[in-house]
């Protein structure tokens, strides 16, 4: 019965339950709006001199893209120090690049010696901005509120973070866990922008924006050029990844990737990539005001949604992604669990609910009979227990022979000093023979 009862206790538990709460498809899907790309773009004006004529040109922008996620749901995101420094601080070979460019569209391409002496003597006025691009294509402007560099010059620290601090709300936010307790081997997923994929040729705009989830584990725990920690993983990551979120299997902030390896001939060396620990993040943000744990009430309704639906509640998790898609409209993840919450995927069979459904009927069944039986048996006596009352007890039991008169005549069978009655003389009330109330009564019948 115990084995029973525990067959059917793990059948009734929810799927995941013996692992965990949310399944690694519903952290992800959690997680993923929270993400954005960030842009910084320096634009210039170039004004240069062409056959002794004063001309000003556009130079193509500059850009450098990375990856961002919002901390809080008031417009605070994290993201890598070198993925804004450019629009912060433009260094001087984005200013020569730029004034390179403004002359070729002033003066045409007269070669890269000409065009480098013409840009030598041009006036360039930079205009530097940072906007973050949400996966529904919204632009957003963005100013830096705390900046901690890269060490100059070297591989990347474990301070290279920016805080960005953007006009929205109720947005989509992520929560830092805590990598104090991170374990070699614990499953890490890292979402981002790699520039792989922006610039696939085969993929539209819109998939260009929306965040890209590669996973791996932790691999090491080691210490960049300053002495500050970092984590390992062999997680793939690329260029454009840089300052996307590290999430644990409940979604929950690991660290920010910070840098990855490159090989002799400056290609990246997969499997040996770099993340800056939620506690390092935990403290870059100590002083600044964002308020960790603030309520979104996009998230309220997203995880509502995801919640009922993997539990199958489809009905009720279409209203719950009705109410985010009005909070933040158009997020590709919303819209496409919007569509499968109307069209929801075919139901597996029901197996833990037929095996619990046999496993009741058959404890019934097997209860039922076991009731019979007892009921049936609960006066039976054994004939070596019939033995003992007759030598050990003080007054012997009388014995009755109830067998029907023709099958006590035909039979070859008595019993010692037992009497016989018919059971026509018991069912009528009239035996032949009288018996003291006290006295035990044994019958024997066929």
């Amino acid at each position: 019965m115990r084995r029973w009862l525990a067959l059917a206790a793990f059948l009734l538990a929810p799927p995941g339950a013996q692992a965990a709460d949310v399944s690694v498809q519903e952290a992800l899907l959690r997680a993923k709006p929270a993400v954005a790309m960030v842009v910084a773009e320096v634009a210039a004006e170039v004004t240069v001199s062409c056959a002794g004529r004063e001309t000003t040109a556009a130079a193509a922008p500059f850009r450098e893209t990375g990856t961002g996620w919002f901390i809080s749901p008031g417009g605070w995101m994290i993201t890598n120090a070198h993925v804004v420094s450019p629009a912060r601080q433009t260094p001087k070979w984005v200013a020569d690049k730029l004034a390179q460019s403004g002359a070729r569209q002033a003066c045409g391409d007269l070669g890269a010696p000409a065009l480098a002496a013409l840009a030598a003597r041009a006036r360039v006025k930079l205009d530097p901005s940072i906007y973050v691009i949400l996966s529904n294509g919204i632009r957003l402007p963005a100013t830096v509120a705390k900046y901690s560099p890269p060490v100059a010059g070297e591989a990347m620290s474990g301070q290279d973070l920016a805080l960005l601090r953007l006009e929205a709300a109720d947005m989509p936010s992520l929560t830092l866990g805590d990598s104090t307790n991170a374990k070699l081997g614990d499953k890490l997923h890292i979402l981002g922008f790699p520039g792989v994929v922006l610039s696939h040729e085969l993929l539209n705009a819109s998939a260009k924006v929306e965040a890209s989830v590669t996973s791996g584990a932790i691999s090491g725990f080691k210490q960049d050029v300053a002495n500050q920690p970092v984590i390992q993983t062999d997680a793939p990551a690329a260029w454009g990844n840089s300052g996307g979120p590290a999430v644990g299997h409940t979604g929950e902030v690991l660290g920010v990737l910070t840098f990855v390896s490159l090989g002799g001939e400056g290609g990246i060396v997969q499997g040996f990539n770099f993340v800056i620990p939620s506690a390092a993040v935990r403290e870059f943000l100590r002083g600044t005001g964002v308020p960790l744990g603030e309520a979104s009430r996009f998230n309220a309704a997203w995880h509502a949604g995801l919640r009922d639906f993997f539990s199958g509640n489809y009905a009720r998790a279409g209203k719950h992604f009705a109410e985010a898609n009005r909070l933040l409209p158009e997020l590709p993840d919303v819209r496409r669990m919007t569509a499968e919450a109307k069209n929801p995927p075919p139901q597996p069979f029901p197996w833990a609910t037929v095996a619990l459904v046999v496993t009741v009927v058959s404890l019934g069944a097997y209860g039922g009979l076991w009731a019979m039986r007892w009921r049936r048996n609960r006066y039976r006596i054994r004939p070596s227990e019939v033995a003992r009352l007759l030598e050990t007890a003080p007054e012997k039991p009388v014995i009755l022979d109830v067998r029907d008169t023709g099958a006590y005549a035909r039979s070859p069978v008595r019993i010692a000093d037992s009497v016989h009655i018919t059971p026509e003389e018991l069912q009528a009330g009239t035996p032949s023979v009288r018996i003291e109330p006290t006295r035990t009564v044994v019958a024997y019948c066929t």
